[in-house]
């Protein structure tokens, strides 16, 4: 059995679903978007679900700030009914060192030249006053930007679908890319595991840490691979963290959800493991109650009521892979997000349609082309946990 689409997007994340709408939006009629389990099943819906304007390079700087702009009226925009539980309560980040206080000055002063971001540097006795459970041995300083926050990712996921498939899209779920095909210099479309063909002039790589494994169908080889990352979730306890806290020193993150649950998580770029393991371990329930209980020591009696793993889609330089690639005509790439692909969804989906249609992008992200691995013009981003 075999039809046609115009576009066919592998990955029913936040990206694919974002990728979708906006392609609709611009009249593109026939989008398909393929996805092998549920919408937001992989990295989407196991993410934190951040977002933050503090970012230490122009291009992700850019790309937040007109990211949160829409997600600050995204239910609207998408005529989403059940509202996306938006929260914005803040990032603060903290310095131990006196070298990372100035990182943190650097990125704020870039932050605010670049887009107005508001970030804020704080002493530690403003520190104090904004989290007063927090221990401060060692912090000398951190940066703060109010408008940070976190969303839900299966809302923000959904609304996109929904509104989507008003304007036409199909989502076929629980539906795997077996095959890309292809020619030597363009793709045909894909053959997917119900058994049809599907003929596209253009194929859009979204599948976050399985991109690696996509590309490779088409003959394209990558630097991308799957670290896991974990989390746990306490019982509700009476407020007291009003924003996300961001340690760079022990790769730690949390916050604090709207009914009161603690949800910590800890990178471990050397000791984690680098493959499609999202098993949760007994080392990292060690590893975070340590942590955890060092930053916020009223935390040592609070029960934990689950943890779970996702995976992060690692660059070496911690950047996305995005845009078309050279050689392969209507090939295109949304991967490689490293940690901080869900925050920058819904202005990348935009991008992405604006590039397929052959608008000027909102954003310049030349940088992030596939070709700067072979020159070596890595832009490594330094605020990433």
């Amino acid at each position: 059995m075999a039809r046609t689409a115009e576009v066919v997007i592998i990955g029913g994340g936040i990206h694919g679903c974002s990728i979708a709408y906006h392609l609709a939006k611009c009249g593109v009629k026939n989008v398909l978007v393929v996805e092998k389990g549920f919408l937001a099943s992989g990295g989407t819906g196991r993410s934190a679900a951040g977002f933050r304007h503090q970012f230490g390079t122009e291009v992700n700087i850019r790309l937040a700030a007109a990211s949160i702009k829409k997600l600050e009226r995204l239910a609207e925009e998408l005529d989403y009914p059940y509202g996306i539980e938006l929260f914005q309560g803040g990032y603060l980040m903290l310095a131990y060192s006196a070298s990372q206080l100035e990182q943190l000055r650097k990125n704020a002063s870039l932050q605010n030249r670049l887009v107005n971001a508001g970030t804020l540097i704080l002493s530690p006795r403003e520190i104090a006053e904004l989290l007063p459970g927090l221990n401060l041995e060692g912090v000398v300083g951190g940066s703060f930007n109010p408008r940070d926050g976190h969303a839900n990712p299966f809302h923000v996921t959904y609304a996109y679908a929904r509104a989507a498939r008003r304007l036409g899209v199909e989502i076929q779920t629980y539906t795997e890319v077996v095959e890309i095909l292809h020619s030597t210099s363009r793709v045909l479309g894909v053959r997917t595991s119900r058994g049809e063909v599907i003929y596209a002039p253009v194929v859009v790589n979204a599948a976050g840490p399985h991109g690696g494994v996509v590309a490779r169908m088409v003959g394209v080889d990558v630097p991308l691979y799957p670290e896991r990352h974990q989390i746990l979730v306490t019982e509700p306890v009476e407020m007291f963290i009003p924003c996300m806290v961001i340690s760079f020193t022990h790769g730690t993150y949390f916050k604090q959800t709207p009914h009161g649950s603690i949800l910590m998580g800890v990178g471990d770029p050397a000791g984690e493991v680098k493959d499609f393991n999202q098993r949760s371990s007994w080392q990292f329930l060690v590893d975070v109650a340590t942590k955890m209980t060092f930053h916020l020591p009223a935390l040592r009696r609070a029960r934990v009521i689950r943890q779970w793993a996702g995976l992060y889609d690692m660059t070496p330089d911690s950047q996305a892979i995005l845009g078309p690639v050279p050689g392969l005509d209507g090939f295109y790439l949304d991967i490689g997000w490293s940690g901080h692909g869900f925050q920058l969804g819904p202005i990348v989906g935009q991008i992405m349609a604006e590039m397929i249609t052959g608008q000027e992008p909102a954003v310049d992200v030349s940088y992030f082309s596939i070709e700067r691995f072979k020159t070596g013009q890595l832009i490594p981003e330094p605020a990433c946990v």
